[in-house]
């Protein structure tokens, strides 16, 4: 292909351009519904007189429609235009946080939390691994990496602003809500309708990286992906191993949002501490973002080396904070470690499935494995709130999740183990 031969030539790879797709779709729709979320529950909650959890309720349905949409998503996905598909799930997105700052009873934010729901999930669990494992042969655990590392960069970008907004005046949320959907519509939309597309053959190329690996292998370069189909997989040992690991890894990284409350119990005890709390957050969010890019630049080496690390830096991040609380640096340096195990839900889950089902059927495989991560995520933040509340506190929320972190290492390695045969053509 003449094309794919002058993208060699110049070093330019238009593969480049779908994973600055990916960053805007990450840092933008992603991070404004999913990771400024949370600035919002006490303002509305206020401003309408009604408890948090009230509130906060949205959100759970908001991930309840996430698991649904997702089956129905992947096969969209895999059969339709991507720029048609990505570009309605924008929409939904843009449109539903104006439907946020449009709201006038509770109830109303309910039906608005499903309908980001649906925008919202193929572009947080199916976008970007889809993309990048149609456009690239090599640096695949990076890309998806860096890709979704945008989603903690913008809710560190865009919290504050946020929150600075909402302190505007008595409705400021409103205004926010509808400035985070101008930007979604406005940051995100062209990438979606004019650069992103499905595949490299639409642009007459072949995958970032083929020609090289052709090179190495001395073969003839393969356009058609190759792997196991959905219905196939699902007979698999593996699959229903990484239906666990993809739970559990999913209930472990909500511990995150239990460490400023971890911090702010030592108040009596140790008021530096508490006064921290805050920045033991940041530290976590800040090891998930650069853990993203760590665990993706390892697992194209290995991904079972990428768990192992992904693992033994939770293991470790867990032990330091439990046994020196009273240590802030070294408080920081666990939060920070422990970001790197909650990267691992959306880097290592999507390449797992890369690497036992190969890519033919991906974006079905990992749609059903994303239903789970996302019913998960209705649920977890209770469950651990109910263990937190319990006799055994924060030091029982700490083996469940050290115990968490142990059986999805041995899940993955058996996953990995156990990789089905994968014919070259079905």
């Amino acid at each position: 292909m003449a094309s794919s031969s002058n993208a060699a030539k110049t070093g330019f790879h238009y593969a480049y351009l779908i994973v600055l797709s990916c960053i805007a779709i990450t840092c933008l729709p992603c991070a404004l519904v999913l990771s400024c979320a949370g600035i919002f529950f006490t303002p509305v909650s206020v401003y309408f007189g009604a408890a948090r959890a009230q509130f906060t309720l949205y959100f759970s349905i908001l991930n309840i429609a996430m698991m649904a949409t997702l089956p129905v998503a992947g096969k969209l996905l895999a059969q339709k235009d991507a720029r048609l598909v990505l570009s309605i799930c924008v929409a939904l997105c843009g449109l539903g946080m104006f439907g946020m700052a449009a709201c006038q009873e509770i109830w109303q934010f309910y039906i608005v939390g499903a309908v980001l729901g649906v925008g919202v999930a193929p572009l947080i669990y199916l976008a970007v691994p889809t993309l990048i494992n149609a456009w690239c042969q090599k640096r695949v655990g990076f890309f998806v990496g860096l890709c979704m590392a945008f989603t903690g960069i913008g809710g560190v970008i865009f919290n504050p602003i946020g929150t600075s907004i909402i302190q505007s005046g008595p409705e400021g949320w409103r205004s926010a809500y509808s400035i985070f959907a101008v930007i979604i519509l406005v940051g995100t939309l062209p990438f979606t309708l004019f650069v992103v597309r499905s595949r490299p053959a639409d642009k007459g190329l072949l995958p970032y990286g083929a020609e090289d690996a052709a090179a190495a292998s001395s073969t003839r370069i393969s356009p058609e992906a190759t792997g196991i189909m959905a219905a196939d997989a699902m007979h698999s040992p593996a699959f229903w191993a990484i239906i666990a690991f993809c739970g559990l890894i999913t209930l472990n990284q909500t511990v995150y949002q239990f460490l400023s409350g971890y911090a702010q119990s030592f108040a009596d005890t140790l008021p530096e501490i508490a006064a921290a709390s805050g920045v033991v957050a940041s530290a976590a969010m800040g090891g998930q973002a650069i853990g993203k890019v760590f665990l993706g630049t390892v697992s194209d080496r290995s991904v079972k080396l990428g768990s192992i690390c992904g693992v033994a830096a939770g293991v470790a991040g867990i032990l330091i904070m439990w046994g020196f609380p009273s240590v802030l640096a070294l408080l920081l340096v666990g939060a920070f470690l422990f970001g790197v195990v909650y990267a691992m839900t959306t880097v290592e889950t999507p390449l797992m499935v890369r690497s036992v089902f190969g890519s033919k059927n991906y974006t079905n495989i990992y749609s059903r494995v994303s239903m789970v991560g996302s019913f998960m995520s209705a649920i977890a933040a209770v469950f651990w709130s109910l263990i937190i509340d319990s006799p055994g506190g924060y030091p029982l929320m700490f083996i469940l999740s050290l115990v968490c972190m142990a059986t999805c290492l041995a899940l993955a390695c058996f996953a990995l183990a156990h990789t089905p045969e994968q014919p070259q053509n079905n």
